[in-house]
């Protein structure tokens, strides 16, 4: 069978390489091509476009690269015209391939979403193009089935397969991870700056500047796949904060604290029990435009997830780098915070654990198309 698949970004990447590393398992003529990263690159994706050229962020950043986005938008519609899929997965990236699913569909495509675009937090509207563009939906948060019940759309979940790559990660020992890593042996403090480089202009000067209060720590910023290491030199002269490409799990594994962007990685980070800070920072306009639209009350994974605070999100005007060092403070081991963001956690990993969920999904996606296709023999 041959299959699309459309990553914008780091976590779609992610995701979208070990789904195709279990369609390959069950479907043994599995052919693929898309759009993506690194990561499905090394699945065996035949990758047209690489996500370091597709990560726009926040309402100024897209109008800003609006000719750029229509480009893409054609030359994917032509790909895929001329690579002629049976079927077209859309990971996450919902400002693109939304309207990529509309197209998709309109020209007899079938069309599998894995990641729901955020409708339940703004956007709602959003819900009647999954409808009707949408041939199955895969969510990955426990509370979107229900969301997507309340309008009568039946969407899949498997749990988060975030759990899946936790619990099958095996750590190196701290002595060997620190040996090739060329580090002094601290506890070591994780610092994820974003996947983008709007994120990480705004983000990392001020991790940085933290760290400086924390001299008994090692604090190791995880590179993001998509940005040349020239780009976190700049703002690397003058600290003593070691930059790491390819190793995040390592990293986490290892970390006794976190200071983490908003996303994906808040996740991530609390299925390694790493300790955080949540933050974000971005442009003003768009932060006022979504602040006028958002349905939320947090806007880590974490906190959403368990209705409740249990990191610290400093937002805006309160990322400051002296509520970092504050906020900080309470999380390492010895903080005020630490043992009831462990408690927190445990709970987090019994709503969301369930085991082989990529292969779930793909066993899943697998049984939708043969049934489609046996339907019309």
């Amino acid at each position: 069978m041959k299959y699309f698949i459309i990553a914008g970004e780091a976590s779609g990447d992610l995701h979208a390489s070990n789904l195709v590393k279990q369609l390959r398992i069950l479907d043994e003529n599995a052919v693929f091509a898309g759009w993506g990263g690194d990561l499905s690159i090394d699945a065996g994706v035949d990758v047209k476009k690489h996500i370091k050229d597709l990560a726009f962020m926040g309402f100024v950043e897209v109008l800003q690269n609006l000719f750029t986005i229509q480009k893409n938008f054609k030359e994917c519609k032509a790909e895929i015209k001329s690579y002629n899929p049976d079927v077209i997965i859309f990971v996450d990236y919902p400002g693109f391939n939304l309207r990529m699913a509309e197209w998709a569909k309109k020209n007899n495509f079938r069309t599998i979403y894995l990641i729901s675009p955020n409708v339940w937090a703004w956007k709602t509207s959003r819900v009647y193009k999954i409808k009707d563009y949408v041939d199955k939906m895969y969510v990955i948060l426990p509370f979107e089935k229900d969301f997507y019940k309340k309008y009568d759309i039946e969407v899949e979940y498997f749990g988060n397969p975030l759990v899946d790559l936790v619990n099958n990660y095996s750590p190196k020992t701290f002595d060997t991870f620190c040996r090739e890593n060329n580090l002094s042996g601290k506890p070591v403090v994780a610092l994820m700056a974003g996947s983008r480089k709007q994120e990480i202009k705004k983000m990392l000067p001020l991790m940085l500047k933290s760290s400086t209060y924390f001299p008994d720590y090692e604090f190791i910023i995880t590179g993001a796949p998509a940005i040349e290491k020239r780009f976190y030199d700049e703002y690397l002269k003058g600290y003593d904060v070691k930059l790491i490409f390819n190793q995040t799990y390592e990293i986490l594994s290892h970390s006794v604290a976190g200071l983490i962007t908003s996303g994906t990685a808040t996740l991530e980070a609390a299925l390694f029990k790493v300790p955080q800070v949540v933050c974000y920072k971005g442009n003003i306009i768009s932060v006022i435009i979504a602040g006028l639209i958002l349905h939320i009350k947090h806007i880590s994974l974490v906190n959403i997830i368990l209705d409740k605070e249990c990191v610290k999100e400093l937002i805006q005007n309160k990322l400051t780098v002296k509520n970092i060092k504050e906020e900080l403070e309470k999380v390492i081991p010895e903080g005020v915070n630490y043992k009831k963001i462990m408690d927190d956690y445990n709970n987090l990993y019994n709503i969301l654990n369930n085991p082989d969920i990529y292969l779930s999904i793909a066993d899943s996606i697998l049984r939708l198309i043969r049934s489609e296709k046996d339907s019309i023999k």
